[in-house]
């Protein structure tokens, strides 16, 4: 029976119980008029008043059936109105993609949700077959819908749809079984993006797998040190006996790159832990000519043009941590190094002003797209081919700045190059106590 019966039963009980009222109102007058004004008329008279009496009873009763009837169509017209506008308005307030499709996917309601996610609007898939679903998916489709015509719904499946542009974003989708009034079976779609999910979900993968990086380094670390400390003495010893000048600048070069990687090997074994902060006046060029001298080998072998400007910045200093200030340009130098072909070229300029060191890495490499732009100092984003990048380089270097009051600004363009532009505050030459920050 249906929900609407006794609503309908009501409406016709009015109906009836009404038109008898008017049919016995109008008897009922009638009788007073004849026995008022025909009481001595003839007998054909007296039918025809009969008559026009009947005549009179039907026009009224079909007058009033008439009214009534369209009086309660136009209420229910106006009560289906807005319970189609309330229900249109639920559908689109929903957040999830919302498709009502019947066992040929010929879809039959599509919400603003669905649009925005796909792209096709209600008039262009209403009718028609759903769009959605890519190729390799068909079979997973029709095995949900042969699922939920079993009455058993299909919940929280992880899959991917298609978009009007024929791009695949990654959806939580259901299909539940959905039954009306009129012949033939519906399926209700509710799907959620989980892009972002998705995202963050590989990214704590990536963590994990960095955490477990992070102890094997430690443990290499610790292997290391006793050999680097042995080469480091066999070093000084031999510059202690050595008679030939230029073989005592390649020592202290040796001595110079040894050194850098203990102190690289502390830093691994610093990795779990915060390391205090030690600031020291750090001259900026020197500092500069040791990361290019470490980087050195990788700069001849890929025939790299290196344009050096820093006369300008010879004296200037900063108050700063060396390791870190020497991570910090070993990140940007390396990326120019990775961005640019063989016998491209790099330029580091460096100059003081207003109480500031500026310095500028440029290449002539790939460049960066204007939408990756926003993400790059973004934990684990990278645009490097997998195994090339952890994406974490940009990220440290920022807050490397960020401790010592600096900042860097990034212009770039695909197949333009990149320019990063870094400020530090100046330190005076004279003021050379050390500070220790936690």
């Amino acid at each position: 029976m249906s929900d609407d019966f006794p609503e309908r039963r009501w409406f016709w009980a009015t109906l009836a119980l009404s038109s008898i009222s008017i049919i016995g109102l109008v008897f009922a007058v009638w009788e007073l008029l004849e026995s008022h004004f025909f009481r001595d008329v003839d007998y054909l008279t007296l039918h025809y008043l009969y008559v026009s009496r009947g005549v009179v009873s039907s026009l009224l009763l079909a007058f009033w059936a008439a009214w009534f009837v369209l009086r309660a169509r136009r209420a229910s017209e106006r009560q289906l109105r807005r319970s189609r506008a309330r229900y249109r308005g639920i559908l689109n307030c929903s957040p999830a993609a919302i498709a009502l499709f019947d066992s040929d996917l010929i879809v039959a309601e599509w919400n603003a949700a669905a649009e925005d996610l796909y792209g096709y609007t209600r008039a262009e898939v209403l009718g028609s077959k759903l769009p959605t679903i890519p190729a390799e998916k068909q079979s997973e489709m029709q095995a949900f819908l042969k699922q939920a015509s079993q009455g058993r719904p299909v919940l929280d499946v992880e899959t991917r749809h298609c978009t009007k542009q024929g791009a695949l974003v990654d959806v939580q989708t259901n299909v539940l079984p959905y039954h009306e009034e009129e012949p033939g079976r519906y399926f209700l779609e509710v799907s959620i993006d989980i892009r972002e999910r998705i995202r963050l979900r590989q990214t704590l993968l990536q963590v994990e797998k960095l955490t477990t990086m992070g102890q094997m380094a430690a443990g290499t670390a610790h292997h290391l040190n006793t050999p680097l400390a042995s080469m480091l003495l066999r070093v000084e010893l031999a510059r202690k006996h050595v008679q030939n000048a230029s073989v005592d600048v390649d020592l202290g070069d040796l001595e110079g790159n040894i050194r850098y990687c203990q102190q690289f090997v502390r830093r691994l074994l610093d990795f779990s832990r915060r390391p205090q902060l030690t600031r020291r006046v750090e001259a900026i060029k020197d500092t500069l000519d040791s990361v290019l001298s470490f980087l050195s080998p990788q700069l001849v072998t890929k025939q790299i043009h290196l344009t050096l400007d820093m006369d300008a910045a010879d004296g200037s200093a900063v108050m700063a941590d060396r390791n870190q200030i020497e991570a910090l340009f070993l990140i940007l130098i390396t990326n120019a190094l990775d961005a640019v072909q063989p016998k491209g070229h790099i330029t580091v300029r460096c100059h003081a002003a207003d109480d500031r060191i500026h310095v500028s890495i440029e290449d002539d490499g790939c460049g960066i797209e204007p939408v990756n732009l926003p993400h790059i100092f973004e934990p684990f984003f990278t645009t490097k081919p997998v195994g090339k990048g952890t994406g974490l380089g940009l990220s440290i270097a920022a807050t490397i700045l960020q401790e010592h009051e600096g900042s860097m600004r990034i212009d770039s363009a695909p197949n333009r190059g990149t320019a990063v532009r870094i400020e530090l505050p100046l330190s005076p030459q004279a003021a050379a106590p050390e500070k220790v920050l936690v």
